[in-house]
């Protein structure tokens, strides 16, 4: 019980934000994670890519990358719908600022997926950058 003690005193003497390293960003780093730029590159590299926009329809409705399958994260059928692809394909997945998108590639990395790839900063990050030429609206 003194060591449980000692343990949890020192912890509460050290709990300050500035060491702490965010859960968020430890699971982002270990995910295959790529800007614009490089999705860019690796899009025109690799024809055969999958392309999943894990948003809702009403979204990938409005503005998607040509050829994406939405494949709503929020579904009911989500992981019966991820896991009827094929986990060796390469897969690009995006949302709107990467936030879902680090979700799905998550799950498809504990799921068996070995080629997954997040799309950093989502479509706002590839707007900013990268202009919206390569996609399609409506």
């Amino acid at each position: 019980a003194a060591l449980v003690d000692d343990v949890q005193s020192s912890a509460m003497k050290n709990n300050n934000d500035s060491c702490k390293v965010k859960r968020w960003d430890l699971l982002k780093a270990q995910l295959n994670n790529l800007s614009s730029a490089e999705a860019q590159h690796f899009l025109r590299a690799h024809s055969d890519c999958l392309i999943i926009d894990c948003r809702k329809p009403e979204e990938f409705k409005q503005v998607r990358f040509p050829k994406a399958v939405n494949i709503d994260y929020l579904a009911y059928d989500f992981w019966d719908r991820m896991k009827a692809l094929a986990p060796e394909r390469p897969i690009l997945v995006y949302c709107n600022t990467s936030r879902r998108s680090i979700r799905v590639c998550t799950l498809m990395k504990n799921g068996g997926f070995r080629a997954a790839y997040n799309l950093r900063g989502g479509l706002r990050e590839w707007v900013d950058t990268l202009g919206d030429g390569d996609l399609v609206r409506g």
